[in-house]
């Protein structure tokens, strides 16, 4: 995308301020799973990553699926919120703010989606009853629908979530509603097939974001950032599309969100409507230790990681059409790579900040870089490599400075 002129970045590197909290600049770290919190506890490694995209440079780093509960969890290395993590928790956060950062936690849980059996109940519960698609080699391949005790259950959930991260020196919460998880399901008319008030119409299929929304504000108060994750669209015919979205923010606005990052894609169904670029089958399929699920990945792993071709700024289109019908801070997501997309992106499309995944996974310093080198195009090619790590024990990592 380069102009062949340097692009302004003064506006890129101004302060920002989201509620009661004031940003040293319009760059974030999008939550990427970092798979570095073995059975469950926040690691050394988890603090020295996000220490070091403190370090270099960026606003704010977020951190990946901090589910709510034990049963919001996909896999068994993920952390979940309780008393008993405190401490690492704190020794994340203060290694961010040792570096001037800031640091977000992502509110999330998996839902009819999961390898684990839960605990609370016989089988997942999502917003309507159907297959597990990542369960089913697990031996749980269906999934329930919610009831009333199971939402105010939830709602408990979120709320504890929120105090135990704030209490620990968290700066602001990212509340996931994309990408097939539990808040997602609900959104997309494609997994919800409710016929009571969580179903049907729009404002049904989100009023259980909102009250997740009105649940963690009430936890933590109005200073600490609330940043909604939402897809622009599902990606697959029959789920949410870009108008519904559209609609969707509108209703997060006036339901007193502070920010709205915009995302697509469900990981179950439309993974490369996210990623873009090289498809990752090959190397997804060589990071996978489970034998059973390694076999079902060769099996039918390339219909669901379809080739999806990469373009700066790829969400651009879709995510304008928030910004014109919403008045919230919005932070754009997806293929922001150079310092020139970046600009352009807060200086002419007028997106508050910009949300950055795999350029801070190749190159944590990738912020420092726009800052001192207006020209800057981050090397990562989109190979998509780095999402063949998700779940191995090194942690998530580019695999370009180890070929």
């Amino acid at each position: 995308m380069a102009t062949g002129t340097a692009p302004d970045m003064a506006r890129v590197f101004e302060p920002v301020r989201l509620a009661g909290l004031t940003l040293r600049n319009r760059l974030k770290k999008a939550a990427t799973f970092e798979s570095r919190s073995p059975g469950g506890v926040p690691s050394v490694a988890l603090a020295d990553f996000h220490a070091g995209v403190a370090q270099g440079g960026t606003a704010l780093t977020t951190v990946s699926y901090c589910a709510v509960s034990t049963d919001a969890r996909t896999f068994a290395n993920q952390m979940h919120m309780h008393e008993g993590i405190s401490g690492e928790l704190r020794r994340l956060s203060d290694a961010v703010h040792a570096h001037g950062g800031a640091i977000a936690g992502q509110l999330a849980h998996c839902g009819a989606f999961t390898r684990l059996r839960p605990v609370r109940s016989r089988r997942p519960k999502g917003a309507s009853a159907r297959l597990n698609d990542y369960g089913v080699l697990a031996g749980i391949p269906f999934a329930d629908a919610m009831g009333s005790a199971d939402f105010e259950a939830l709602l408990a959930d979120y709320a504890r979530a929120a105090r135990i991260l704030v209490g620990v020196g968290f700066d602001a919460l990212e509340i996931h509603m994309g990408h097939g998880y539990l808040l997602s399901q609900f959104i997309s008319p494609a997994t919800n097939k409710r016929r009571d008030d969580y179903g049907g119409s729009l404002a049904n299929r989100m009023r259980l974001p909102l009250r997740a929304l009105d649940a963690v504000r009430k936890a933590v108060g109005d200073q600490v950032p609330l940043i909604a994750k939402i897809n622009l669209a599902d990606g697959f015919k029959g789920g949410l599309e870009t108008a519904e979205a559209v609609e969707a923010c509108k209703l997060l606005a006036q339901g007193g969100i502070d920010a709205i990052e915009m995302s697509g894609g469900f990981v179950s169904k439309t993974p490369m409507y996210l990623f873009r670029g090289a498809n990752p089958i090959d190397y997804v399929i060589k990071g996978e230790a489970n034998p059973l699920f390694r076999a079902m990945l060769r099996l039918i792993g390339r219909r669901v990681f379809r080739s999806d071709p990469f373009t700066e700024l790829f969400f651009l289109d879709q995510a304008r059409r928030v910004r014109a019908a919403v008045d919230v801070p919005l932070i754009y997501l997806g293929g922001a790579t150079s310092a020139d997309g970046i600009a352009r992106a807060i200086n002419q499309e007028g997106f508050d900040l910009v949300s950055i995944g795999r350029a801070l996974l190749h190159d944590p310093d990738f912020a420092q870089a726009l800052r001192t080198n207006p020209g800057h195009v981050s090397p990562c090619n989109h190979c998509n490599a780095c999402v063949g790590t998700i779940g191995q024990p090194e942690g998530t990592r580019c695999l370009l400075h180890t070929a």
